[in-house]
């Protein structure tokens, strides 16, 4: 029986390994060096960076914090330093101009989890999976805000994986380890992505930060797709995609808009007619704009494209 083929094989066999798979690696090096960073001063006691994800001193200079673990702690009633309102800034501005679920990507040590999960699951062949709804994680982002709200505590970085992991690394896992299996085997047994793309609260947070993100996946060649479904095979949020992709004839703009967008690169990675690419949000006229300017520019009216001939 012939093996199915893989998603990304023929953008493999075409460009070669290494660039059908540029932009997972660079996610790779980005995470780990990251990760690499932080474990240099406890491991070896090199401290160019202090602290963990949630809040951290980077060559004793530049202060970083977690906004949504700042505002928790707002919620909660704690006062906030001006050294952790600074960092939070910074790290808000940075999300904001390169999209907040870049975090989700190229940052959070889940990630890799996660995706270890999803490898799993599609080398196993498992294709049953529970509906877990996308909007379920911004049930929950309200959920562990009202916690803090109520008990005075930030309740949620006690359980969250994301800070678990980190810390756990760290210092310690303990009982880490077990919450990051429960998150494995949720992706792996009970529905596809299921912790990033269906019940993160923090995934939904940083989503928030990309509304007027300029930095954007976009589909400018859509016209030679072939409908190889590949990318949304590998696409961790792949709803985002279809307006860009097949939007052309409503009128739909070729830039990847949804706010859940990873900017994670692997659509562009794994397609073979290099449909996609980096760019900006900027200039996202569909075809059917596009044709009522050049009307507008030949002097028809605007609701007849150039090739019809306007009768007087």
């Amino acid at each position: 029986m012939k093996a199915p083929r893989r998603p990304g094989s023929q953008a493999a066999a075409d460009r070669g390994w290494l660039s059908a798979h540029k932009w997972l690696l660079a996610r790779r090096f980005s995470q780990l060096s990251i990760l690499g960073l932080f474990l240099l001063g406890p491991w070896f006691g090199v401290w160019i960076v202090k602290g963990n994800l949630n809040s951290s001193l980077t060559l004793d200079v530049l202060p970083l914090s977690d906004p949504y673990v700042l505002l928790q702690s707002l919620l909660a009633g704690h006062a906030a330093e001006l050294t952790a309102v600074t960092g939070a800034l910074i790290v808000l501005g940075f999300y904001v101009l390169l999209g907040g679920r870049v975090f989700c990507a190229w940052v959070c040590p889940v990630n890799l989890v996660t995706d270890a999960a999803h490898w799993c699951r599609e080398r196993l062949g498992l294709v049953g999976a529970a509906r877990l709804s996308r909007h379920a994680r911004y049930w929950l982002l309200g959920a562990t805000l009202l916690l803090a709200a109520v008990t005075g505590t930030v309740v949620w970085e006690l359980v969250n994986p994301v800070s678990m992991f980190h810390r756990g690394v760290i210092f310690g896992m303990g009982l880490g380890w077990l919450v990051l299996l429960a998150v494995f085997l949720l992706d792996l047994l009970v529905s596809r992505r299921a912790w990033c793309g269906h019940l993160c609260p923090m995934g939904a947070f940083y989503s928030l930060l990309a509304l007027p993100s300029p930095v954007r996946v976009r589909a400018d060649k859509r016209a030679q797709c072939d409908d190889c479904m590949d990318c949304f095979a590998v696409c961790p949020e792949p709803q985002v995609i279809r307006p860009a992709l097949k939007g052309a004839d409503k009128g739909v703009g070729p830039v990847i808009t949804g706010i859940n967008c990873t900017n994670c690169g692997r659509c562009i990675d794994v397609c073979a007619r290099d449909v996609f690419r980096f760019g900006s949000r900027f200039d996202n006229r569909g075809e059917s704009s596009i044709q009522r300017r050049a009307a507008r520019e030949d002097g028809l009216p605007a609701n007849d494209s150039p090739g019809v001939e306007v009768l007087r």
